[in-house]
């Protein structure tokens, strides 16, 4: 890649959690591997080019690089590490690369013998395909297949106009699934029966988040101001009352995770209390609830609230902003205030934020993908708020850090999974389906 490359070598990959994470944090059993496909979705409608006079937009064939991770068989002689690169963001030399360390050995083989659900992972606008490798290989390492897209025109770098985000989101995360899936049942690719094609998440931050909600069946207003943005009429495609959209399968679809999700803040108001009612699966929220940019009060809550046919979560960062979805800032390099706006939080340790998600997406994953009902308890928690968890020492003992089991010796209520004293700062809102 041209131009200066900020390098980062002696790190402990962000995947592998610090000594103050939560339970379901720490790296499953397995080894992970590390493969990159060069998907196209063909005939698609190239927004960009859009034609005012005849007022059609021609097609074109989408290229959607993947990175995909998976458990895998590390040979003799060789070492489960790797590195990425991606271009830097705004703020400095645009064609700088940041660099930094990974916990998975590049094109290993994968293990045989077992079939793993399919987790799609979705980044922001602009964001890139190696901006959540802390989720990434640490689902990967717990029995999943992870594979993470660039979205054409909203990679950093290489960021077009907003319109070929608003109409590609979720056509490129439901193309993914099915692309994937297919490759797992062709004899000879390396995904060849390692993907259970009935068990499906996708989990996108930000605009990944405002894609995972259509493509879990929330499909967008028509009084949206969202619709004129993209020329021709096109979005309409995506609306709640469209047949199209009502006709996509998503059989494989069992949950979403939404990050921070953009578009229900005003004045845009993606969705409808009819379209937000379209989610019929499950899904957890994880926002902060100072986000300025998906608005937590305006946007994100209430589309939470109005996803009503949804067995639902919200896990809230009290005083976090937007950034509770990306990869920490890689250690050892000097940014400038653009590029920490983009990695960093103002008030949260990202790699505390970054081993939360890890432990409760883990859980959430684990009971609906998987069936493990026993990872319930970590979500439902036995007070909402962390802050008013009470976990009385023992006097003239220290912390060992024990983790809590919900309560402590004497009864008090704390959060399950978490250290003593750490669970600070956080809620979490339990909503079964069809309630508000």
């Amino acid at each position: 890649m041209a131009g200066s490359c900020f390098a980062q070598t002696a790190m402990t990959p962000f995947s592998v959690p610090p000594a103050d994470a939560p339970e379901l944090a720490l790296r499953g059993p397995y080894a992970v591997g590390v493969r990159a496909l060069a998907l196209v979705h063909h005939d698609q409608i190239d927004i960009l080019h859009f034609d005012e006079k005849t007022g059609t937009a021609p097609k074109y064939d989408r290229p959607l690089p993947v990175e995909v991770w998976y458990p895998a068989t590390i040979p003799a002689g060789q070492t489960e590490a790797t590195s990425y690169s991606m271009t830097a963001p705004s703020g400095g030399d645009k064609n700088s690369a940041i660099s930094f360390s990974g916990k998975a050995l590049r094109d290993a083989p994968p293990v045989t013998g077992s079939r793993f659900p399919l987790v799609i992972v979705s980044h922001g606008y602009p964001g890139s395909r190696f901006f959540l490798t802390y989720l990434t290989e640490n689902l990967a390492s717990k029995g999943y297949v992870v594979a993470a897209i660039d979205h054409t025109d909203s990679v950093v770098g290489h960021v077009q106009p907003f319109p070929s985000t608003l109409l590609n989101r979720s056509a490129d995360q439901l193309f993914t699934i099915a692309a994937l899936t297919q490759l797992a049942a062709s004899s000879g690719h390396f995904l060849a029966g390692l993907i259970d094609p009935e068990k499906t998440a996708i989990v996108g931050y930000s605009m990944g988040g405002y894609g995972a909600l259509i493509s879990a069946g929330a499909g967008l207003s028509a009084a949206s101001p969202l619709t004129k943005v993209v020329p021709g009429h096109y979005l309409d495609a995506w609306t709640a009352n469209n047949a199209a959209y009502k006709g996509l399968h998503r059989e494989a679809l069992r949950c979403i995770v939404a990050i921070a999700p953009w578009g229900e803040q005003p004045p845009y108001s993606a969705w409808d209390t009819e379209g937000l009612a379209g989610i019929s699966i499950p899904s957890l929220f994880i926002a902060g609830d100072h986000d300025d940019v998906a608005d937590y009060p305006q946007g994100i809550k209430p589309a939470f609230e109005a996803a009503i046919h949804s067995e639902r979560y919200l896990l809230t960062y009290q005083n976090a902003r937007h950034n509770t979805g990306g990869n920490p800032p890689p250690p050892g390099i000097r940014l400038d205030y653009g590029q920490t706006q983009f990695f960093d939080e103002p008030v949260w340790r990202k790699d505390r934020i970054a081993a939360i998600n890890q432990h409760f997406i883990t859980a959430f994953l684990d009971l609906v993908l998987k069936g493990d009902t026993g990872k319930r308890r970590f979500l439902d928690l036995p007070v909402a708020s962390a802050n008013e968890g009470k976990w009385k020492q023992p006097e003239g003992t220290h912390d060992t850090g024990q983790l809590s089991t919900g309560h402590d010796a004497e009864g008090n209520p704390f959060w399950t999974g978490f250290q003593r004293r750490w669970a600070l700062g956080l809620t979490m809102e339990a909503k079964p389906a069809n309630t508000k």
